[in-house]
């Protein structure tokens, strides 16, 4: 039984003189690829207005939030700060619903980047909206290094599934001005930069919710950990559908 794995899309901003690519939804060619590899099913769902996201619940067996723009700070009760990237309001509202029924429904769930920032923003946490809010940070965490090429180290917690995945110190690449400042009640800080960044957060009471930091998906054909990531969120949206798909008759 091959899992369905959902990835919601991003949207096409950039001016445009096609007229089918004005705010057309895309989802990135590496996750789309990354899932495809790893034996799931990508099913790609693009932003709907909030109210229609029960109408897709049953269409996948694990959801990855993947990167783009910064969240919309107002959903963690804060104001803009002046270094705050673009955002896209449509597409959070869409992600924090899509993100809160797929909890409540068992789903599977890996959060990339943004993701992982949107999956503790769902579930009540927040973020510092620019890394140059947190006086600890010392680690260039915006590479300018080729994407798919790591670029520093991260170390994990032994008692994480992360660490069955990844190991103790992985070599990671990193694309984020952003970062998790308070984590949400319900999930658990699983690995840090040196420099105490917050790097991969997991679910306290179960295996449902996996985020990391960087960007996978962008590497998995070459490091072993960032494959065993998709790996795993196949592994387990296997056994969501296993205990939710009607069998036929």
């Amino acid at each position: 039984m091959r899992p369905r794995i959902a990835l919601p899309a991003d949207t096409l901003a950039e001016a445009t003189n096609i007229i089918n690519e004005r705010n057309a939804a895309y989802a990135p060619r590496p996750a789309i690829e990354a899932v495809v590899k790893s034996g799931g099913v990508p099913v790609i769902l693009p932003s709907v207005d909030p109210d229609d996201v029960v109408d897709y619940m049953d269409l996948f067996d694990g959801v990855c939030f993947l990167g783009g723009y910064d969240v919309d700070p107002t959903f963690f009760g804060e104001e803009p700060f002046e270094k705050l990237g673009p955002t896209y309001r449509k597409r959070d509202l869409f992600e924090i619903e899509l993100l809160k029924q797929s909890v409540a429904r068992g789903k599977a769930i890996l959060g990339i980047c943004r993701g992982m920032q949107l999956v503790n923003i769902g579930l009540g946490g927040t973020l510092f909206q620019d890394l140059s809010q947190d006086p600890h940070v010392t680690l260039k965490h915006n590479q300018l290094a080729p994407g798919n090429m790591p670029s520093h180290h991260i170390t994990v917690a032994p008692d994480s599934r992360l660490f069955k995945i990844a190991g103790e110190r992985p070599y990671i690449n990193s694309r984020h001005h952003q970062a998790i400042r308070d984590v949400a009640p319900t999930l658990k800080v699983t690995a840090r930069a040196d420099d105490q960044v917050i790097e991969a957060v997991e679910s306290i009471e179960n295996d449902q919710i996996l985020g990391v930091q960087w960007h996978p998906e962008n590497m998995y054909k070459h490091h072993a950990s960032s494959k065993a990531l998709f790996a795993d969120l196949v592994e387990r949206s296997t056994e969501v559908a296993k205990r939710t798909r009607k069998q036929p008759q």
